[in-house]
C-alpha cells in the first residue's frame, strides 16, 4: 500500500504495546501525528525500557491486562481521559503457543484464548459504548497468516486466531450501522521475541518423541529463514496498519496481509475468494445491507 497523508489526527488505543508489533505501531502512528495510548500489563520490570522509550516518543503508556475485567475497564478509562476520547482501538495484544496438540491441557489452551480471544472481547465491551455514542470509530485486529490455515504444532494458536477472525467478521457487520469501521491485519511470522516466548505444554509423551525432537530445530530454522528477509519486520506491519487507518472509512479492505516472505500471496487470494462467498451468504440470508455503509470492501 502506498504511503498517504493522514486524513486527520486520530486518538488511538493500542493493546500489547510492549511487544515488537505494538511498539512499532505506536511509534509509526505518533510519527504521523496521531495521539496514541499504548497498553501493557505492567510498565515496570522487563517492560520498563520499552515504556520509557514509548513515552519519550509521545505515547501515553497505560497499564492494562486484557485477561482481567477490572484492569481493562480501568485501563480504557485512563486512555479515554488521557486522549480526551477515542477514535481507533487496535486489538494487538497476543500470545503464541507451540507444541504437540494432544499435550496441551485445557487450562493451557485457555491461557492462549484468554489473551487472543476473550481479551479482545473484554476490550471491545469497554470501548464500544464510547464509539457507538459518538457514531464513529475504527477497530483493528492483529490476526496471522495461520489465522487462515492450520499447521502442525501451532494448533492452539491457530484455533485462537481462527476464532478471532470469526469474532472480527461478526463485529464488522454488527457495528457498521453505528459508523464503526474495522479491519484485520494478517502478518506472517516475524523474527521477534514473540517466537521464543511462546507457551509450550508441560506434559510429555514418549509416543511423540519423534515430533518433539524436531520442534526446537524447526523453530530455529524458521527464525533463521525469517532473519534473511530484511522486510519481514514489525515495522512492515506497523506501516501497513498506519496506511490503512489513513484511508477514508468505508474504503478500507477488511483483511490486509502483512508479509514479505512470499507465503502471504496465497492467503491474499484465499481472502478474495472468501469475500465472494461471504457476500453470497449475506445476500442469501437477507443481510446484504450489513456489508454496506462503513463495512468497506470484503
Amino acid at each position: 500500500m502506498e504511503h498517504s497523508a493522514p486524513q486527520s489526527m486520530k486518538r488511538i488505543l493500542v493493546t500489547g504495546a510492549s511487544g515488537a508489533v505494538g511498539r512499532a505501531t505506536c511509534e509509526a502512528l505518533v510519527a504521523r501525528g496521531h495521539r496514541v495510548a499504548g497498553t501493557m500489563r505492567s510498565r515496570h520490570g522487563k517492560n520498563a525500557e520499552v515504556a520509557a522509550a514509548l513515552e519519550a516518543r509521545g505515547v501515553v503508556v497505560v497499564e492494562l491486562d486484557v485477561t482481567d475485567d477490572a484492569s481493562v475497564s480501568a485501563g480504557v478509562a485512563t486512555a479515554l481521559g488521557a486522549l480526551d476520547g477515542l477514535d481507533v482501538v487496535f486489538n494487538n495484544a497476543g500470545v503464541g503457543s507451540y507444541g504437540v496438540q494432544e499435550l496441551f491441557s485445557p487450562d493451557e489452551m485457555h491461557r492462549v484464548f484468554d489473551v487472543n480471544v476473550y481479551g479482545v472481547q473484554r476490550v471491545m465491551r469497554a470501548v464500544l459504548p464510547h464509539l457507538r455514542a459518538q457514531g464513529s470509530g475504527t477497530v483493528v485486529y492483529t490476526s496471522s497468516l495461520i489465522g487462515r490455515v492450520a499447521i502442525p504444532f501451532y494448533g492452539t494458536y491457530c484455533a485462537s486466531k481462527w476464532a478471532l477472525e470469526a469474532l472480527a467478521q461478526s463485529y464488522r457487520a454488527e457495528l457498521a450501522r453505528f459508523g464503526i469501521d474495522s479491519f484485520i491485519v494478517e502478518p506472517g511470522a516475524l523474527p521477534t521475541p514473540f517466537l521464543t516466548g511462546m507457551l509450550t505444554p508441560r506434559a510429555e509423551s514418549g509416543d511423540y518423541a519423534q515430533e518433539s525432537a524436531t520442534l526446537e530445530s524447526s523453530l530455529q530454522g524458521m527464525i533463521g529463514w525469517l532473519n534473511d528477509i530484511p522486510e519481514q519486520r514489525p515495522e512492515l506491519v506497523a506501516g501497513i496498519v498506519a496506511d490503512v487507518l489513513d484511508a477514508p472509512a468505508g474504503q478500507r479492505p477488511f483483511r490486509v496481509v502483512a508479509d514479505r516472505s512470499g507465503l502471504g500471496e496465497g492467503i491474499a487470494r484465499y481472502n478474495e475468494a472468501l469475500g465472494e462467498v461471504t457476500r453470497a451468504i449475506y445476500t442469501a440470508n437477507g443481510m446484504h445491507e450489513m456489508l454496506s455503509s462503513n463495512a468497506g470492501p470484503t
